[in-house]
């Protein structure tokens, strides 16, 4: 604490933007490399998202670039604000500082502070426990809605909604009347076909207990099928996003295609996503057989079970994402209910919080920083980022230049309230 009441005598030039001496020239370069940057990420965003949905003429001719637009603004502003304001405020670093204290609450913050000792496999028992209460509210009526209901039904199935607009009569005789229809007319044989004929004859005969309303196979038919189906989706899903690296090396490195398919990652994210289903939906067909009945509390046993699958593919990121979307479903449930009070603008409140305590880190203490963020920001800057002289500011014991030891900016005499530091090969 006692690094607060210290004060650094240098300008911004010295400290922040170390490239130029003047400001506004800095700010406007920041800007222009982050509009750029901004527009390389949105503008293919949005055209294949508009694809994706067949979006009419209309559409490309009027509302296309406009939206494109908003977004790379919005993106650029987070950048080109915070160097403008670093520029007028001059001493807002301790200010930023002090927030930062305020919010240990941050996990790597914390340990980096040693305030908060580490958990082994933390990021598992945090997912356990979100999927826990994820899963309680998709069985509940009305417990979820929007786009995480959709996500959740396509990830577990339908079957394992409470309600359904048939009975099961209905159902038998509907499964009955497919099988006709197949005796008439045979299905081609590719190669799903094949595989989905291969678990229905090792599951034929299985049981099925009279609550489960998976109609058409029996419980361990059904769990089978739902981990091969959310393992192809995970494999895909991981092959799709090493697409754009693998074809950047397709002349120089051929070989490297072969990266595509058999990578560690895409088995690992198959395997997370598939054992995720087949063990809620195994456990679910257990405690339904034990207590012969169809509760939605057995949501809670078998979600945080299911969760035990993230050991196959461990994520920091998703689970604080997941979690921190959990409080914001339980805080407008509060809502609704006359609970708790409504904030408004809270969203746009807390975004701001939120990035400045990352601007922050990026500034004081980067080993703190995610490395995939910080990756992102000097993208989004041109590398300007990095060349900040952090080792005036280890004086707030924060280790700012822990990984900047061997950079020392050029900085013009005629521009600096202290005398500079020169580079080592001009020392």
């Amino acid at each position: 604490m006692a690094a607060l009441s210290k004060s650094i005598p240098h300008n911004c030039y010295e400290i922040g933007h170390t490239w130029h001496p003047s400001c506004r020239v800095s700010f406007l370069q920041i800007t222009g490399g982050a509009l750029e940057e901004s527009l390389k990420i949105y503008a293919p965003l949005y055209l294949i998202a508009a694809i994706l949905r067949k979006r009419k003429l209309d559409y490309y001719l009027h509302k296309l670039l406009p939206e494109i637009l908003q977004s790379a603004s919005f993106l650029t502003a987070n950048g080109a604000l915070y160097m403008a304001f670093f520029c007028i405020l001059r001493r807002g670093l301790l200010t930023i500082y002090m927030a930062n204290l305020a919010t240990e609450t941050l996990f790597r913050m914390g340990v980096a502070r040693g305030t908060i000792t580490t958990l082994r496999n933390g990021e598992v028992l945090l997912f356990c426990i979100t999927a826990a209460m994820y899963m309680f509210f998709f069985r509940c009526k009305d417990g979820l809605k929007g786009f995480t209901f959709s996500a959740l039904r396509f990830i577990v199935g339908k079957e394992e909604i409470p309600t359904h607009s048939f009975s099961p009569e209905a159902a038998y005789a509907k499964v009955e009347q497919k099988g006709e229809q197949h005796e008439e007319k045979p299905r081609r044989m590719n190669m799903i076909g094949l595989v989905r004929k291969f678990v229905d004859s090792i599951c034929k005969h299985g049981p099925r207990h009279r609550c489960c309303k998976h109609y058409e196979d029996n419980c361990i038919s059904y769990c089978i099928k739902g981990f091969i189906r959310m393992f192809s989706v995970g494999y895909l899903i991981q092959c799709c996003l090493r697409i754009p690296s693998a074809f950047r090396h397709l002349f120089t490195q051929p070989s490297r295609l072969l990266s595509l398919f058999y990578n560690k990652e895409n088995f690992q994210l198959g395997a997370f996503l598939g054992s995720f289903v087949s063990i809620y939906k195994g456990t679910s067909c257990f405690l339904r057989w034990i207590r012969n009945l169809d509760d939605e509390l057995h949501a809670i046993i078998a979600g945080f079970l299911a969760g035990i699958s993230m050991m196959f593919y461990k994520s920091t990121t998703i689970s604080m994402y997941l979690a921190s979307k959990l409080v914001e479903t339980m805080y407008f449930k509060g809502i609704e209910a006359g609970k708790v009070p409504y904030f408004p603008h809270a969203d746009t409140i807390i975004y701001s919080i939120s990035t400045a305590i990352c601007f922050q880190a990026a500034v004081m203490e980067v080993q703190t920083l995610r490395p995939s963020y910080w990756k992102f920001l000097l993208r989004l800057t041109k590398g300007k980022f990095a060349v900040m002289n952090r080792k005036v500011l280890d004086v707030f014991g924060t280790g700012a230049s822990k990984h900047f030891q061997d950079f020392i900016p050029r900085l013009d005499p005629r521009y600096t309230t202290v005398t500079p530091e020169l580079p080592t090969e001009f020392s």
